[in-house]
């Protein structure tokens, strides 16, 4: 199915909730015009639709191939990468210093949801260098930043994440890589890291390792971990690439999807020659590498979105050539399956969802902005903590809203989206692993309810629900948005009591990871139809005054009244669960588990 990227959604989701103009008058932005945002997303969205798009399914057909240590893209993959590059959309929201753009992170999200789209496999080369171009800008010395930032901000090298060891999961403390550091002050790094997103490939001529590792004496835990950047090719004082550092791939994964991204095993110090730089302080590593990491989570629940829109246009696009039985009560004659109420159920669910999931996710990036770029401290402050609260919502929903929406694709196309041939399958087996990495949506939902919660005495989440309590009171007791107040008003009635419930059993840690997940989903769906309700109300102002697409904005209210009626309650209900404790978790004992 052929991908056409929804510039008028993504502009009118970055007006109505990003508030684009507001931010372009931040310190920081003053280039920033509605002309040029317009500009960059339509740009965007032809590159994404003519470039990359149409090679998602050689991508998905033949993968990355490894041969002794070197990884190679399919065809047409390198040329459109150096499309990219030369075009500039990785170097967006890079500071200008470096050869960036300065421009908000959310435009850049804006851009990164078209190409997500069009190929997800490859949109993760860029994520994760934009996150590690975050992370360098944050962490490391002025020296590092003008060896490496210039040539990574431009894209001619490409930048990865190495947490991962097979001992070393979810839980990063207890990885074994070692940093011995050497007299001249670099540091010989020594380890094996697994799933490392595209650890080798043929795309840059470059690629910048950050590694996490462990210097000598260093504490035990999280606490005893440093971050290096650790280079394909060793860099010259003047700039140009040395010699080949002492790493290598050892392998590529065979995975259910994203196959033309190749998933690595890296080797570094097979000859104890691998030349390590230490970025910022012995010991602070995961301080800098959750700014990569919190950078990679928005992105994630990017790549949501964005398998989400790209299977919900295929459903749609079948589901109005299909013909398939006469409608229930009507004449036999058959009509096209878009006609059957069921189906429209379905593609409508898809719709709201989607739609919920990218205003979460533009919200939270447009929140990251004003942390950095508000005029004042206060307002700075306010600006982190709710893109801090709002940052395991966006990874957690997004990505079950790309899952949830990929299978329902197929089940539109019903027996066909079985069939590889209609692409539906490639989108779910591409989204199977977005709810996993970058932290799986479990341990979001504890980092929720753990530490978000509890941030600053809990006066995040109590603006956040004021806000929407402030807003709900406002909507009118009549016209096309009125059907949005009963069920907004009774949802963060729902979440306030579920919140207050983790608060007051803060001392019973069973009982609060017991109901993390369940009270993440209610947060999110809940926090997804106020920013729907917000974009209805303005839909609804600007059909009132006459502006035109009239079907686009009439199409945004009916959107939120379907979450608001049709979706939201089910969310609601999880108060429930959320409030019954863990003792039925622990009712069965492990034997039980497998009990014939």
């Amino acid at each position: 199915m052929t991908y056409q990227a929804p510039i008028r959604e993504q502009k009118f989701v970055l007006e109505t909730i990003a508030d684009i103009d507001e931010l372009s008058n931040l310190p920081g932005f003053g280039d920033l015009s509605a002309d040029l945002v317009s500009v960059i997303v339509d740009e965007a969205g032809k590159f994404a639709e003519d470039v990359w798009a149409p090679l998602n399914r050689v991508g998905d057909e033949q993968g990355a191939q490894w041969n002794d240590g070197t990884v190679t893209l399919p065809p047409g993959f390198k040329e459109a990468y150096g499309r990219y590059v030369e075009a500039g959309w990785g170097s967006l929201s890079a500071g200008t210093e470096y050869g960036g753009q300065g421009l908000p992170f959310v435009l850049s999200l804006a851009v990164q949801e078209s190409l997500t789209s069009a190929n997800l496999a490859f949109s993760l080369c860029p994520m994760l260098t934009l996150g590690a171009i975050e992370a360098i800008e944050a962490h490391a010395s002025e020296e590092l930043k003008q060896t490496y930032l210039p040539k990574v901000v431009n894209g001619a090298w490409a930048a990865t994440m190495n947490l991962t060891e097979p001992q070393a999961g979810s839980d990063v403390g207890a990885l074994k890589t070692k940093a011995e550091p050497q007299p001249d002050g670099t540091y010989r790094i020594k380890g094996q890291k697994i799933f490392i997103t595209f650890g080798e490939h043929d795309l840059s001529e470059n690629i910048v390792h950050l590694v996490l590792a462990r210097t000598p004496g260093a504490p035990a835990g999280t606490k005893g971990i440093s971050l290096f950047i650790v280079p394909k090719f060793l860099v010259n004082p003047d700039g140009t690439l040395g010699a080949r550092n002492d790493l290598r791939c050892v392998s590529i994964e065979h995975k259910l999807g994203i196959h033309a991204s190749p998933t690595c095993v890296m080797s570094y110090g097979d000859n104890d020659g691998c030349v390590g730089y230490l970025v910022g302080e012995e010991n602070t590593g995961m301080r800098a590498m959750f700014t990569m990491m919190n950078h990679a989570r928005i992105n994630v629940g990017l790549q949501g979105v964005a398998i989400a829109e790209r299977a919900y246009q295929g459903a749609v696009a079948y589901a109005k050539e299909r013909v398939q039985s006469a409608r229930l009560g009507a004449a036999r004659t058959p009509v096209r399956i878009i006609e059957h109420a069921d189906v429209r159920r379905m593609l409508l669910t898809m719709k709201a969802r989607t739609e919920a999931v990218r205003a979460l996710t533009y919200c939270n990036a447009a929140a990251v902005d004003r942390g950095i770029h508000a005029a004042d401290e206060e307002t700075r402050k306010a600006a982190r903590g709710l893109a801090d609260l709002l940052t395991p919502l966006t990874k957690s929903y997004a990505t079950d809203t790309g899952v949830e929406v990929a299978s329902l694709a197929i089940q539109v196309f019903g027996g066909m989206g079985f069939i590889e041939e209609t692409g539906a399958a490639q989108h779910l087996r591409d989204a199977r692993i977005t709810p996993i990495y970058e932290g799986t949506n479990g341990i979001q939902a504890l980092d929720l309810v753990g530490r978000k919660l509890p941030m600053d005495g809990g006066a995040h989440w109590q603006k956040l629900f004021t806000d929407i309590r402030s807003f709900t009171d406002t909507l009118p007791g009549d016209g096309a948005v009125a059907t949005l107040k009963a069920p907004l008003a009774e949802a963060v009635s729902s979440l306030e009591e579920a919140t207050h419930w983790l608060v007051n059993h803060a001392n019973q840690p069973d009982d609060v990871a017991g109901s993390a997940t369940p009270y993440q989903r209610l947060f999110a769906s809940v926090v997804g139809a106020y920013l729907l309700a917000r974009q209805a109300v303005e839909a609804d102002r600007r059909l009132g005054a006459g502006e035109a697409e009239a079907d686009f904005l009439n199409a945004k209210v009916i959107t939120a009244r379907f979450y608001a009626e049709q979706i939201l309650p089910q969310d609601v209900a999880l108060l429930g669960p959320v409030t019954r404790g863990a003792d039925l978790l622990y009712a069965l004992s492990e034997d039980q588990f497998l009990a014939a």
